[in-house]
């Protein structure tokens, strides 16, 4: 049945706007999002299928663009309407932590990681940078790699470090595999990015690894 054929209350639209947007279900969310449906199915049941057949929401924004775009009901329009959804919510995300609590609780910024870098199919090494009561004036994304590493020149790090006026940084980057235990050369970058810093008075309180919806930290591991 066509979602216009349905009772006013329960359309996906109508709900959100009457309920709030935490009322409605995973399928009626993309529904909202999608606007229609495909051939033979309305918008809910083609979020729903969707859902099924990636595994999970997760699983359905973290895919690859070249399976959605042969994925009925899907294709590149679609599959480009959930990565605007998905950054902009990483965006909010990041502005909400730069005008909120410094970030001194280790939880708080393991959250924030976790958001932005656990489903990168590639890695990245990024800086969160922070001023002398450790709240967060900007994250940066430095370098890109690929799903095996990431080259990361120090020299780089210490001058947006200093172009961002921080007074301390906390390094992070994600290990696509999802296995987030730190290497030996995860460990050594460490130590020279503490050492290039430490020369123009930048305190390094932390480098975090995320894996699969966790993060280790270096610091608490005793590398630092």
């Amino acid at each position: 049945m066509a979602i216009r054929d349905w009772p006013e209350q329960q359309r996906p639209r109508e709900k959100l706007l009457a309920q709030g947007p935490n009322h409605l279900t995973d399928a009626e969310l993309l529904a909202v999002l999608f606007g229609s449906g495909s051939r033979g199915e309305n918008a809910v049941d083609l979020g729903g299928r969707l859902l099924r057949e990636f595994g999970s929401l997760r699983g359905l924004l973290s895919a690859d663009g070249a399976l959605c775009r042969v994925t009925p009901g899907l294709g590149m329009r679609r599959y480009g309407l959930l990565q605007a959804a998905l950054e902009l919510s990483r965006r909010h995300y990041r502005q909400e932590a730069c005008v909120g609590p410094a970030l001194e609780s280790p939880s708080a910024t393991r959250a924030f990681l976790v958001a932005e870098l656990r489903d990168r199919p590639y890695e990245v090494f990024c800086c969160l940078f922070l001023d002398n009561r450790h709240r967060l004036i900007a994250f940066d994304e430095l370098f890109r790699g690929t799903i095996d590493g990431a080259s990361v020149h120090p020299r780089e790090v210490v001058r947006q470090a200093l172009s961002r006026n921080a007074a301390a940084v906390i390094l992070a980057h994600n290990h696509p595999s999802g296995v987030a235990e730190p290497s030996q050369a995860d460990e050594l970058i460490t130590l020279r990015l503490k050492d290039a810093l430490a020369l123009v008075d930048i305190r390094v309180l932390d480098h975090l690894i995320v894996g699969d919806n966790r993060c280790v930290s270096l610091a608490e591991r005793g590398v630092l």
